[in-house]
């Protein structure tokens, strides 16, 4: 039984290659098939001809942004997976284990995590096996490796909250163009004000409870520890730049004229993604689209539609097409490994 665990986890890390594949392809088609025209074509063609078709409607959708765009974009998301790293390693040094494992390990794991989680959905499940593969490799319990997982979870809500308070105490009236798409958005600027200092003062509550040492949290034999300072004060800057340089990807896709500010291109991020995250739908596909084109009604939907694009091949699908080398290259390692450890025939035969 032990030898067929040592095979099973390789397998999962297989089919999850040949499922991101796949999910590629999907992805890629559901962008330019919302062209009626484009649509037309696909149904008529072929693998290949289809192929070849979203690739010319992408390229024709993208040249309309300027390369300095491109280079500024490549630059945000650089930003937000280095941070979405330091969430793994805020996590780590939590737990005391951040000792022997080095930044690059955790920089890779993190990015493999996040190409994934963001693409396929279920992130808590998606990102929480492959950070169980490569943590319990580097001696951590399972669990610690869901407490990891909990407090990056966190660490990305508690980002948000930070942000979207800001944002609605700054700019209120983000949520009023929202009341097309539901009535529940219809709060009024005080109202939302009064959100924003509520969200803040949730985050200033967690890091009082940080700042008076709460007793750890004894569930038998299992010990939860509320986050200290040092924790806290990470948590503080890696999450917020996190989620900026994300949104930051959008903001300098979409044209100079009639772009809104970074304020309201980081609050209609903050609202969309949040929601595509609590639908589980991969990318908040047609979630971000319906938020950024109704909060934007003075940019022209296809330079939306096209700031859009970009973001999801920046931040979702190159990430997803770098991690599946990184994936077979783990877990060809892993079976290697078990391959080695597989009793002799002598000694399956003595047992």
């Amino acid at each position: 039984m032990k030898q067929l665990k040592n095979f099973f986890w390789p397998v999962i890390g297989l089919v999850a290659v040949a499922w991101s594949v796949k999910l590629l392809y999907y992805k890629l088609l559901h962008e330019v098939s919302v062209d009626p025209s484009v649509k037309a074509q696909l149904d008529t063609g072929g693998f290949t001809s289809d192929l070849g078709i979203i690739v010319h409607a992408i390229t024709e959708k993208l040249a309309v942004i300027p390369p300095h765009s491109y280079l500024l974009a490549g630059l945000s998301t650089l930003v937000a997976y280095a941070a979405l790293a330091w969430y793994d390693r805020i996590a780590l040094i939590h737990l005391d284990r951040q000792q022997g494992i080095s930044w690059l390990y955790v920089s890779i794991c993190s990015f493999v995590t996040y190409a994934l989680s963001h693409n396929i959905g279920a992130s808590v499940f998606s990102g929480g096996m492959v950070r169980f593969r490569a943590y319990t490799a580097k001696g951590l319990s399972g669990g610690e490796v869901a407490v990891l997982v909990a407090l990056c979870s966190f660490t990305f809500a508690f980002g948000t909250m930070l942000l979207l308070g800001w944002v609605l105490i700054w700019e209120p009236q983000i949520l009023k163009p929202l009341t097309s798409l539901s009535p529940k958005f219809n709060l009024g600027e005080t109202p939302a004000r009064i959100f924003g200092v509520v969200l803040l003062s949730l985050c200033f509550l967690y890091t009082i409870g940080a700042w008076l040492h709460f007793k750890p949290l004894q569930i038998g034999s299992f010990k939860l520890v509320y986050p200290r300072m040092p924790v806290v004060a990470r948590q503080y800057l890696a999450a917020p730049l996190e989620l900026a340089g994300a949104a930051g990807i959008i903001y300098f896709a979409l044209p100079a004229e009639g772009n809104p500010g970074f304020a309201i291109v980081l609050g209609a991020f903050l609202l969309s993604f949040s929601a595509g995250l609590l639908s589980q739908v991969p990318g908040g596909v047609g979630v971000m689209e319906a938020v950024f084109l109704a909060i934007m009604p003075q940019i022209p939907a296809t330079s939306v539609f096209a700031a859009l694009l970009v973001w999801r091949l920046f931040y979702l699908l190159a990430p997803l097409l770098m991690s599946i080398p990184v994936i077979l290259l783990f877990e060809r390692s892993q079976l290697g490994k078990a391959t080695k450890n597989l009793d002799p025939p002598t000694a399956i035969l003595k047992h």
